[in-house]
Parts: structure tokens; sequence; C-alpha cells
């Protein structure tokens, strides 16, 4: 059974940063960091600021985590460290020194009543309140317990501070203070009585509080800005606002002309009324506004004032000539950082570099370069024509060319010229932005006065000025000329200060008012009037009095509420946000944050929620312009889907949406009814809480109130007892709200009860059925909402419902509900109280049965499908403005199927033991737990059960499944077949059903596993369509991975002990090895014990069936093509010995001995009766495997005795019946040895087109031997295999087998010192120890290709291209092949190590690593070489004889089996290089295996391919999955 902690894995890749990423885990969760690809075989460590279990949390202060290796092993694929989440809150990961990143999200647990019960997040009924509208603090409970009685159980209680001079609920004049307009006369309450009301209401009323922060800015009228103007942006600490607010007072000025009447005979009077007074504006403020301002001298330089101080410059007669400046600068304006007029320079630095003088009688000046550019530099005080300009720049950018005085004044003149230019470009700056100000401030006056939807002021007056001011000005007002005077005095400058706002479309994570923003020159602030922003600086050292007046309001904030809202968090500075929260989670660990953002980008909101840690987000469903879109805001932020799969235990961690507090309405917003009509507050509310979130609402929007919620009216109060009419008082007759307890209780019900899936049904125009599904129990609720977004009195709807289908069983109406009138008087809004409409109320009714419904007329049952039963369901009465919701469940019959199911489910994963039913009268085999029915499985039926390809399924009769509308499969068991097929997106109905009759099919071969999937199938097929994949999946999924333990547990402690990586490697071996209908293997000797039999279905009789190896999927996977000699012992070690198969390894190197014929095994085994002889090396693997054998598996040596049964006893012998001539191995051995040093030469039977249509003649010749100088092994031909000579990894596999059987042979275990052989007419004796020692003494005096040019060795000095190698080959008739770089050197280093030298051998891996290692292979032959190509295309056909028909194989495709051999000869010689080149080594190792993983994990064949093209590319011509491959990598991890 799998565990059931939550643990989540987030993998690492280099260069990944995520902070636009959002990772949301639970409280409770493990997460585990693991590496990537790219990053596996690298030093990485992770740090995080997750603190230390019982510490407190420091934003600043990381930690590293320690890495773990469950295997033990050195291998990345399964290393990890781990987080044990218990803290809420924001958490920052980074690893090479933040080259990768990024935040985790840990969700606050809730806990609300006097037993501290859990309130999920998806729980959340919350509702709103405006403070101001509470009225006096011992008024509250009866004012908040509406939401009490209305179900809510949270609320939101805007600012309780107190206020400033607007009454604005977000400009707080005191954010420590609780507002004194909660106090009565003889009675101050204090921030105490508040939370102990807020404790009252979470224990008894089951109700949590949260509230606003405001961190943004503060009220105009605050008395602690006036102490601490610092604390603001104001024209000292930020001077480049001067320009800005020059121009706002000049708007001032210009609203107060107009509210005079001084404008109306040039066409703008007080009152706005048409766009003829908006043009007029327009006009008065170009002519005359801009010209008596003039903003841009704010930008340029005092031009005459800049020319004499050039010209005082090039006059000193002891000034030195300036370096010229680089070609790239330019002579510019100096900003004046006070924002003087023509305050701004030029760098007369600059300018005399530019004018300079030079010897000569020339009059004329040179004019500067042109690339040389003087720019202005802008004054920081931002005074007029305060700007300067570079005048170093500019003495090496005008270079007078004599003393003279016409000199120097041309070369002024040039200067002049050029600053008077800089000012131009400085004007039409300005101009632009002066531009945009004026759009700006005539979209606003349409807004304010013309718009339809706006508030239309009225006439302009002081109180409604033609537009919000930006800036404060607390001082007597003046002309505007005595006013500018003031900016520049710090001790009144600093008073003048910018209010804030909201630019539309501005980048969030940019502040507005910062150096480098012209949002107020421009007029782009939607400001608010009555607040001003707040300067925080990049840390509390910088405004050391705001930073501690903000922290403490946010502790006095987190003493008494469970969580906040970040009011304008999108404007928030993050860093700032960053620390009060943490400040705040220092008194409330589970605090509760909710914030609203305006970035218009998922990506943006996701650095604020990552940041910040925030909770949830704020959802609108106003924002919703018809019921569809409404429909679409459940969908995306309301569950996963109906039906989705179940998911591990241990599983990634995947990207995120923000969690929703989805609200019908927030309390900022106008007003529904106005925009909508009183009849959709009920649907609304109900398609809201159905989405699987937090849901909210606002006071006064159950209440039906007409209007947006404000000004100085108080909350109603609850009295069970008042009329419909009453005001002040309210109840479950008013409004919605009766209506609304239902739907609350309901959503709160779905939440707790794990109804996590939603469906969202558009039925028509303005129905929507919202579903939500509890995927253990499988019930239901359907809530069908008609909407009412037009006003059923004024639009006409149709009477014409369409029909509903609701599958399954409803079990009960639990709410209908309907918006009606009632006969009171019309509505009259209360001055002293908010008041809703008294004569719209709704008709509820709750828990009835279906029959008793007054809205549907009736309801009949059918079906669709042999096992889906159907309630359709006719309306009479779902009129606009009505809500019905059923409580569906499955019909008994599916109820018991699915019941039965998750029973047996259970032993995969306790997730199915909720709505399991236990019954008796199940399918015996059901009784009978899977993994016991699995564990009595072989290897070889497991391959058939996994795998099993097209090729080999034919061979058997059948064949792999083409489903429908899908590409046909890969194998015809679970690996690809079902298990992934099924969880592809809009894979069902025909294919599932299709699937599933498949799968039925597919399962009879091993009986236990069929039956019971069988038995498994008749209960799924009883059980609706929608839940057939969920099923199937986890039946399929479950049977699947048991397989697999299965597999496992059968291997050696290497794969049971091993990493995933060597796991799925490891089933490489199952999904190569297998027994078809034809044994592929000659038969082995009747004496040889525990050979598997089995009884042939045509003959009766009984028959060996011993497990073969096929080479590779799909190409040699049956047949002839299945088993190759050279194929299967390259791969054996790695699939059978490593792996703890040793009786399938046994039998197959016993059963290739057996085909013995000339001293060699054959190349294609063609069962032995078609074998084909024409391979040199297939002989040396064999005895390497032999030998491995023997080393590798306990009582090895045993195998040297085992019978062989000789199929061809002598050269010309017609295959023998399987006992006939029995020799043991040993003797088999020593034939094999001494027919190669006696020499071997034949020509191939049946040579010709019959055996090979693509071989020249010459190519059937086979000549091989042993060198009587050397001891090298040679043969080949060039027709053939393309080399001939002694090749290098032959020599290395001789050595070796020839080493080991000295070692026997001294040991008495190998019968045999010597080999007897006829040479010249003699018998002569050729020992083992000097055959060992002819090879040690001259391999590397002969293959290596000296570094040395002047090697006496090297016969052909001439070919050698490359030096510091080792030969392909030695002795070949082509001379030059033997000097090609290829990766066949590496055989031999690892296999007789003896032979190398380990600094020569280093440095010739370096140059292989250089040259021929590739993403995923090596190549074949060195990039470098003339006749390299790297694309293998076996279907060309032209005349290029080295291309033609696949032909370079050899020559560039790069072969994965031979990365194994590099990377095991890189690791035992870097063990010989020290400890500091081995560690670099088993980094590379790593990170080169990596990629293999990747592919092996991605690849639909689960394997990896024989050879890529260059590069990696996909090769269409190789294996997708190759033996020798797999096994070469399992080979490098077990050295690793």
């Amino acid at each position: 059974m799998g565990h059931s902690k939550q643990i989540r894995i987030l993998l690492l890749n280099d260069m990944e940063k995520l902070e636009k990423t959002l990772f949301r885990v639970e409280q409770g969760f493990e997460l585990q960091f693991r590496l990537g690809p790219t990053l596996q075989g690298k030093a990485v460590t992770v740090h995080t600021n997750y603190p230390f279990p019982g510490q407190a949390f420091h934003r600043e202060k990381f930690r590293p985590l320690d890495w773990e290796h469950p295997s033990g092993r050195e291998d990345d694929s399964d290393k990890h460290c781990a987080l044990h989440l218990q803290q809420a809150g924001s958490f920052h990961y980074y690893f090479l020194q933040g080259r990768g990143g990024g935040y985790i999200v840990v969700d606050p647990i809730l806990r609300v009543g006097a037993d501290d019960r859990v309130l999920p997040l998806d729980c959340v009924a919350l509702q709103t309140f405006l403070a101001k509208c509470l009225g006096p603090f011992d008024e509250w409970e009866s004012r908040l317990r509406v939401a009490k009685e209305s179900g809510y159980n949270m609320i939101h209680l805007t600012p309780l501070q107190t206020l400033g001079q607007s009454r604005s609920c977000y400009s707080l004049a005191n954010q420590l203070e609780l507002n004194p307009d909660f106090s009565r006369p003889n009675k101050k309450y204090t921030w105490d009585d508040v939370g102990q009301l807020v404790q009252k209401l979470k224990k008894e009323w089951n109700i949590l509080c949260i509230t606003d922060v405001v961190y943004n800015h503060t009220a105009t009228n605050s008395r602690w800005i006036q102490d601490h103007p610092e604390s603001a942006y104001n024209l000292v600490n930020s001077p480049h606002l001067k320009p800005a607010w020059v121009l706002d007072r000049a708007l001032w000025h210009l609203s107060c002309d107009v509210a005079a009447g001084r404008y109306r005979d040039r066409g703008v009077p007080a009152l706005i009324e048409n766009e003829h007074h908006m043009h007029c504006v327009r006009k008065i403020i170009w002519e005359d506004v801009f010209p008596k301002i003039q903003l841009w001298e704010f930008f340029q330089v005092d031009v005459d004032k800049a020319v004499k101080q050039f010209r005082g410059l090039l006059t000193q007669g002891n000034r030195k000539v300036a370096t010229p400046p680089d070609a790239q600068r330019h002579l510019e304006i100096i900003q004046d950082p006070e924002y003087r007029r023509l305050g701004c320079a030029v760098d007369m630095n600059l300018a005399l570099a530019t004018f300079i003088r030079a010897g000569g009688n020339r009059k004329v000046a040179t004019p500067p370069d042109a690339q040389r550019h003087l720019e202005i530099i802008q004054d920081p005080e931002y005074r007029r024509l305060g700007c300067a300009v570079d005048m170093n720049h500019a003495l090496a950018t005008f270079i007078p060319h004599n003393n003279g005085p016409g000199a120097i004044d041309e070369c002024c003149d040039w200067f002049r010229k050029r600053v008077e230019e800089l000012n131009a470009e400085k004007r039409q700056l300005v101009n632009s932005h002066q531009e945009q100000a004026v759009n700006c401030v005539l979209g606003n006056v349409f807004y304010e006065r013309l718009a339809g939807h706006g508030p239309k002021l009225g006439p302009i007056t002081r109180k409604d000025p033609l537009v919000t001011r930006y800036f404060t000005f607390p001082f007597e007002e003046a002309s505007l000329s005595a006013e500018e005077a003031v900016i520049h005095r710090p001790d009144k400058a600093c008073f003048l200060m910018a209010h804030n706002g909201w630019v539309m479309g501005d980048d969030p994570l940019r502040n507005f008012a910062e150096p480098g923003s012209n949002v107020y020159l421009r007029r782009e602030l939607i400001c608010w009037g009555d607040s001003v922003k707040l300067r925080y600086g990049q840390k509390p050292e910088d405004c050391p009095y705001l930073w501690a007046h903000m922290r403490k309001y946010t502790e006095i904030t987190a003493t008494h509420f469970q969580g906040v809202r970040l009011d304008n968090c999108h404007s928030t500075p993050l860093h700032v946000a960053e620390y009060m929260l943490d400040a705040a989670r220092k008194l409330q660990p589970n605090l509760y944050v909710v914030a609203e953002l305006f970035t218009g980008s998922e990506e943006l909101d996701n650095i604020f929620v990552t940041r910040l840690g925030i909770s949830s987000l704020i959802r609108e469903a106003m924002s919703a312009h018809n019921s569809h879109e409404e429909g679409r805001l459940v969908y995306r932020y309301g569950g996963e889907p109906v039906g989705s799969f179940v998911q591990p235990c241990l599983r990634p961690l995947m990207p995120a949406i923000a969690h929703a507090l989805f609200m019908d309405i927030t309390h900022d917003n106008e007003c529904p009814i106005v925009h909508r009509s009183a009849y959709d507050a009920l649907p609304s509310a109900a398609i809201v809480s159905m989405a699987c979130c937090a849901s909210g609402s606002t006071r006064g929007y159950d209440e039906l109130v007409p209007h947006q919620v404000g000004l100085c009216a108080v909350f109603s109060k609850w009295n069970p007892g008042a009329s419909p009419t009453d005001t002040g008082e309210v109840n479950f007759q008013s409004g919605i709200l009766a209506a609304r307890r239902a739907i609350n209780s309901l959503h709160q019900e779905l939440g707790a009860g794990g109804f996590i899936q939603v469906y969202v049904d558009q039925v028509d125009e303005d129905i929507v059925a919202v579903t939500r599904h509890s995927p253990s129990s499988h019930q239901s609720v359907v809530a069908v909402c008609r909407t009412a977004f037009r006003n059923p009195k004024t639009s006409f709807y149709s009477k014409e419902v369409p029909q509903m289908c609701i599958p399954g069983k409803i079990e009960e109406v639990v709410l209908e509900a309907r918006t009606i009138e009632r006969n009171t008087k019309p509505y009259k809004k209360d001055e002293t109280s908010i008041n809703g409409m008294p004569n719209v109320t709704v008709e509820t009714r709750e828990h009835i049965q279906l029959h008793e419904s007054k809205i549907v007329k009736q309801a009949g049952v059918t079906t669709k499908g042999p096992n889906e039963y159907i309630q359709e369901i006719e309306f009479e009465n779902l009129s606009p403005g009505s809500v019905i919701v059923f409580r569906v469940s499955l019909d008994p019959h599916a109820q018991v199927a699915v019941g039965i199911l998750r029973n047996h489910l259970t032993q995969f994963s306790p997730h199915f033991k909720a709505g399991s039913l236990v019954v008796d009268n199940s399918d015996p085999i059901l009784q009978v737990p899977f993994a016991s029915i699995a564990s009595g499985l072989t290897l070889a039926e497991l391959n058939q059960v996994l795998y099993r390809c097209e090729a080999e399924e034919r061979e058997d009769g059948g064949g792999c499944y083409d489903v429908p509308r899908w590409s046909p499969l890969k194998y015809a068991g679970l690996q690809e077949s079902v298990h992934q097929i099924v969880r592809h997106e809009g894979f069902f109905e025909d294919e599932m059903r299709y699937f599933i009759e498949l799968a039925e099919y597919a399962v009879d071969c091993p009986p236990g596993v069929g039956k019971w999937l069988q038995a498994m199938f008749f209960y799924l097929k009883q059980i609706p369509r929608y839940l057939i994949p969920c099923y199937f999946d986890a039946i399929l999924i479950g049977t699947y991975t048991t397989l697999l333990d299965t597999a496992w547990k059968q291997m050696s402690s290497f794969v049971q002990n091993g990493s995933t990586f060597v796991k799925h490697l490891s089933l490489g071996s199952v999904q190569m090895c297998g027994v078809g209908r034809f044994p592929c293997l000659p038969r082995l000797s009747p004496a040889l014990p525990d050979v598997p039999y089995r009884l042939n279905e045509a003959t009766r009789e009984r028959e060996q069936c011993c497990v073969s190896l096929a080479a590779g999927l799909p190409h040699f996977s049956s047949g002839i093509f299945r088993c190759w000699g050279r194929d299967t012992f390259i791969a054996l070690r790695g699939l059978l010995l490593l792996t703890g198969r040793y009786m399938e390894a046994r039998n197959i190197i016993l059963a290739f001995a057996g085909t013995l014929r000339h001293g060699l095994i054959p190349n294609l085994l063609g069962e032995g009766t078609c074998a084909r002889y024409n391979c040199r090396d297939a002989v040396w693997w064999w005895l390497q495997c032999v030998q491995d054998y023997c080393r590798l598996v306990p009582g090895g040596l045993d195998l040297l005795r085992c019978p062989v049964a000789r199929l061809y006893p002598t050269d010309d012998s017609a295959p023998l019946p399987a006992g006939t001539v029995d020799q043991p191995l040993f003797e088999v051995i020593q034939e094999a040895l001494q027919r190669h040093l006696q020499g071997i030469q034949f020509r191939e039977r049946n040579a010709g087109p019959q055996i090979d249509r693509n071989m020249k003649d010459e190519g059937f010749n086979i000549t091989a031997g042993v060198d009587e100088e050397t001891g090298f092994v040679f043969g080949g031909n060039r027709f053939n295999c393309g080399t001939d000579g002694s090749a290098v990894e032959i020599v290395g596999l001789s050595k070796s087998a020839v080493r080991w059987l000295l070692e026997l042979s001294r040991k008495n275990i190998f019968p045999y010192r010597e080999v007897t052989v006829r040479r010249h007419g003699k018998t002569v004796k050729v020992s083992y120890e000097e055959w060992d020692r002819k090879i040690q003494d001259n391999f590397e005096k002969l293959f290596y290709v000296s570094e040395d040019p002047s090697d006496p060795n090297e016969k052909n000095p001439d070919l050698v291209h490359k030096r510091g190698i080792y030969k392909d080959s030695y002795g070949a008739s082509s001379p030059w092949c033997d000097y090609q770089l290829r990766p066949n050197f590496t055989i031999a280093m690892v296999v007789a190590p003896e032979l190398f030298t380990a600094e020569k051998a280093w440095k010739a891996l370096a140059m292989a690593e250089e040259k021929l290692l590739g993403p995923l292979g090596m190549r074949t032959l060195d990039p470098d070489d003339m006749v390299y190509c790297g694309v293998y295309d076996n279907a060309l056909d032209n005349d290029n004889y080295n291309l033609a028909k696949g032909f370079n194989y050899h020559q560039g495709p790069e072969w994965l089996w031979p990365v194994g051999y590099f990377l095991r000869a890189k690791l035992y010689f870097s063990k010989l290089m020290g400890p500091e080149t081995n560690a670099k080594t088993i980094f590379l190792v790593k990170n080169v295996l990596s990629r293999h993983y990747v592919h092996l994990e991605r690849s639909p064949w689960k394997g990896l391919p024989e050879l890529t093209n260059e590069n990696g590319q996909h090769c269409p011509f190789s294996c997708e999955t190759q033996a020798w491959s797999i096994a070469t990598v399992l080979e490098t991890l077990y050295d690793l």
C-alpha cells in the first residue's frame, strides 16, 4: 500500500529562475529538491531561508540544505534535500550563487471555535464590512450578527484607524489609534476591546476577522507626517518632482480662474458641458499655462552662462590640454538637481576638449566630430536653467586652431550652437510630456464631468477643481511665481508632498514617484487627493521613523486579527510589504493574507503572491460581462475537473494558480444592481459560492442595497422579528439573506467534505449549472442558476427553459430559491441606516424531495449506455433570479460497483479507503492481493505483461493495438500502451471503451493477472462513463507499479537498493529478455540442470523455452534477426549479470557456446541453424561475458564445467540435435583460442545475395588469426566490416581473456596452460603466459600515437593528424585507417587497463571527450576526419559509396553504448590521477548520465536508442531502445 505522507518534488535546473512561478504547498508536506539534468554532476548547494524547526524566520538568513542519498550510491537521480514544512509564509530558495531559485508559499492553517477546529481555505465564506458604517463600538455585535446568521465564517473589516479629513476608509490619519468615532462621549474604546470582540467571534461565533493594512500612503492631515515630512515624497528629498509641482500649481490657478468665470469669454465656463468647452480648455493650457510656466527650463542650460564659463576655460593661460574624449561621449545637458529654471549645465571639461586650441594660422575652427556628443547634465536640485554640460568633454570636443581672439570666438560659437541644440532637444522632450499631460487632464475632466458612467461633478469649484491636485500646498496662496520660490526653500519645500494614486497600465514593480519616472509631470496618475505617498527608501535606515511607525501599526493589527488584506498591494513596494508581513507573522504565524492585484498579468501577480506569501487573491464576479464569463471564472478558480485522475502522494511539485477568494462584489466597486439587476444577486451569489475556493461578498449585497455603501449611514442590526419595511433592522425576510445562509452552509459543507472537483455547464445564454463532485464518495451537488444580468421587467427572457440531464440519482433538492417581488412600499434611501429594497426578496425551500419542487415540472429517468442512469429534468418556474440545487449520488448499482473497486484499490493507495465497500460475493480472485498474484510471475512472464512490441506480438499471432484517433502503440503490455495513453487529454469514450476490451484480451497470458484484471473490469464497466478514466487509470497504475516492484524484487541487491535511474534502466532487462512462440536459442544439453521447459501448443511436445536477449526494438525483436552475438554479449553483463539474472545469463552463454564454428560464434544467431559467422569480435565479447559470469556470480566458476551441446562439432558438420555431442565449456573455450592461434580462413556458407544482397563477393571471405610477434588478434575484411588489421578493442578483449585464463590455469581451475598449433609444418606450443606477455609488451608501443614526432615506433608519421591518442587499429590494409580517432580504445581501457600508462590514457580520454562525446552517444569517427558523416540514412540510394545504403553506419553517427565504456574508463583512470581529478570526473559522469535519464523518462519506448545522428538528433533508422545502450549505462552506474 502506498504511503499517505504528501511529498512534492521540485527539480532544479541551471539558470532556471522561477520567481514568477507559484509553488503552493500545505503545512505538513515534505518538499524535496532534486537535481535536474542540467545540474547532475555539479557541486550544487541549495540555500533557503526556511528556518530550522523551532527557530524564528529571518528573511535574510539562509542556510544550506544537506543532501540525502537514499540508495547510498554516487548517483544524482535520487539525491535530494528535504524541507519538512510546518510554518506558513513565503520562503526563498536559491542555488549556484543565485543562478537558479524561486519561492515556496506555504498555506496557513486557520482555526475557529472553542475547540480550535480547522477551517479549510476552500471553506472560507467572507463578508466585508465598511468599518465606518458600524457605528459605536458597543453596537457592533448586533450589526456583525447579520454575518453570523447569514452563514459567513470570516469578516473583513476595512481599516479601524482614525480616518483623514476625506472620511475615506483608506485615508488614515493615525495608523496607531482606534477611530474615536467608535467611542461614546463617556466611554473610550481601545484596541484591547476590539481584540476581545474578535476573540469572541472566533470562539463563540466560529468567525475569523481580518482587516486591511495600508502601507502606501497616509492622510494628508496626518499629524505625524507634518512632524516627519521625510516620510513622504516631497520637493526636498525628491527634487525631480519640482517641474510636476509647478505644473500642478499652474493647473490649480487655472481651475480657480475658471471657477471665478475669468475664462468664460474664451469659451470655458465653470460648468463644462460639451466637447467645445473641452477644446477651449486644451487651447488655454497650450496658449496660457505652458508658455507661462516654461517647464523646459528645468531641463536646460543657461547658454550665456555656459559659454562664458567655456570661454574662460579656453583662455586660461595655464590650462592643460584635456585628453580627447571617447568618440562615443557627447556633450549633453546636465540636469540641475534642484530643478531650477535654466539651472542645467553642460560639462565644461568636455566642451573644452571638444573645442580645444591647436597651433597653426588657420582661422576657422574644425567642426566637432559628429560622434562626440556633448550632453546636458541634469541639475540634481532641479533649478531653472540649472543644468550643466561636462566642460572636460566640451574642451576635448570643440578645438580652436590658434590662440587668436577670432578662433576663440568661433570655437565658442560652435559650443553655443551645440548647447542651443541640446536645449532644443530638451524642449522637444518636455513638449511631448506636455502633450501627454494635456490629454490626461482632459481625459480626467471628461470622466468626472461628461461621461455617462462618471460622477458628473458639476461646475468647477475650489472643492471640485478642474483636476485633482497632485501635491499638497499648506501655505497661503499667492501668485504662481511667488509660490514657485517656495520650492527652493528646504524648510518649506519639505511640506510640498506628492499625493498617491494609481497609474493605468504601469509596471507595478516600478515606483512611479522615484527618479526616472515622469508620471507626475505627464499627469498620468489617477490621484487620491486625500493622501500623500510614503517614501520608505530601500531599508529601515533610509527612513527610520516611517519603518518603525508602520511596523508598530502592523503589530497592532496582527495582535488582534487573524488575517490582513493588503490594500493597494500592486503599488506597495515589495520589500516594504515583506518586512511588515514578517513582523505580522511573528505574532500571528498562521496569518491569512489576501490581496487584490491589478497587474494585468498572471506572471506579475505571481511575483507578489510568491514574495509576500499571499494566501488568497481576490477575484470578482462583477468583472464578468455575462453569465458565460461568470461560469468561466468558476472553472478557472474553482477546483479540478470532475473525474480527474487520482494523484500519488509522492509527485512533482507543479506550478499553481493563486488560491482565489472569489467574491460576488468587492466593497470598492459599484453596486451590481445598477449594472445588472436586483434579480441577479441570488444566482450570481450561488454561482460564486459553488467554486471550490474561498468565497465572499460585501455587506449590503445580500440586503439588496441599490447603491454603493458609504457616507455616514450605518449598517442595519439583526432582529428576527423586524418587518421587511423596517429600516435599521434586518432578518431572513430581508433581501436574499435566507438564501445566503443556505448557500454559505452548502459552500462550507462542500469544502469540508472533499467536493474538490468542478464542472461548469453553460446551459443557455442565462443559465449556468455548476457541479461540485466528491472523488471519494462520488456524490455531486449540482446548482442550476438562472442569471438576470438584464432586468426581467424591461428585458425579454424566454419561458422555454432547456431540459437538463443529470447523471445519477437525485437524492434531494438541497435548495430552491426564487427572486420575487412582494407588495410593499418602493425603496426609499434612509439617511441614518443602510437599507435595502423592501419590495424584492427570495422564496426559499430547503431539503425537499424532487416531487415537492415548485421549480421542477417533472423528472424522468433514462439510460445512456448499459450502466449510466440519467435523470431528465423539465423546469416550469426557473425564472430569472432563480436557483435550484440538487444533491446527486450514483445509482445504487453503480455505487456498489464503485465501492467494490475502491475496496480492492486500497491495496495500492490509502486514498481509496473512503467510499470503499467490502462484499463477500465478489470474484474469488479479488480476495487475493494482487501483489501475491504478481509475485508468482517470472521475469520472462513480466516481459509479456509489460512489454512486447508489434513484431514480437505478431510472431505469436497477435499485434499491438491501434486505438482509433491515436497513433499505433509501442507495446502490447502495460508499459506504454495503457497507463500513459489513458492520461492523455481528450482520451475518452470510443478510445476508452476500445481500450478496456483490448486490456481484457491482452492480459490473458499470465492467468492470475488476467483473471484479476477481468474481475476488476467487470465492475469498471458498471460505473458511469465519466468515472471510467479515473478508475481505469487507478487499476492499471496499481497493477503496473506492483508488477514493477515484483520485477525488482527478483533482481540483485544492486537494483533493489539502487536509485530510480538504476531501477528504470534495469527494466531494460525485462524489456529485452523474453520467450516468444518460437525458441530463438539453440537447444541446450539435456544434461544441463534447471533448464526451463514448456508444452508446445501445436505439437503437444515438451520443448525448451529459454529467455533470449533482443538486440533492440523494434527492428531486432523477433525471428532470426532477434539475437546477435556481438549485441548479446556487449549487453549481457549489464542486463543480466548486474541485475542478478544468473540462470538466464548461463543459458545464453552456453547456447552460443554450442554454435562455435571455425573458432567463432555467430554474429547473426539465426536460431543456430541460420547463423552467420562473419564477425571477428563476437567470440571475444562472449569470452569476456564468461569471465564476468565467473567473477560476479556466486559459484560462477562452475560454469566452466557445464555441458555444451555442440551444434557443429566440426566446421563442416550438419547441425546436430542437442545432446548428441556434449563438451564442458572449458573445452569449447580452449578450441576458440586454439583456432585463433592456428589461424582462421573460410568462405561463408551460401555466400551471395541470398544471405546478403548488399555485400560484395569479397566480403564473404573470412580471415582471423594471432600475430606471432605481437600476440595481437587480427582479421576482418574491409568489404564486410569496413576495417581489417588488429582492432584495438579486440586486442584489449583478447588480452583480458588470455590474462584471465592464465590466472585460472595457475590455480588449476582451467586445465590448459597453453595452446598447440601447427606452424611451418611443425607442432608449436604457445603458452598463455607468453601470449599475455607479447600483448602487454607491444600494445602501447604500437597503438599509442606519441606526442613526440620523432618516436621511432611510429611507422607512418605522415598519416598522424592527432597525437596523444590510441590508434583504432594496427596493421590495417589501408594504413590511414589505423590513425582514425574512434571511441573503441576505451573498451580496451575497461577490460584490460593494465595495457595503458595512466597519464597517456588520461590525455587520450580528454581528446575523446573533446572530439567524440555527444549529448547521448559517442561519435563513431572524429568529426575532423575527411570521411566523417554524422547523419545515418539507411534509405539513401545514390552513387556515393561512403553514404549509400547507410554505409556510414560507423563513420560518424553517435552510438550510445560506447559512452558507457568511455565513462567507465574515465572513472578508472581518474582514480590513478588523484582525488581532485576523480571528483571532477564523477561530476562529469553524473552530468552525462543525466541526459540519458531524461531520455529514458521521456521516451515512449522507455529505453535508450541504438544511436543518434550528429549532436544528439533523432535518427529514424535507429532502434528506439537498444539492449547494449541500456546495459553499458547500467554498468557505468554500477562502477560509479
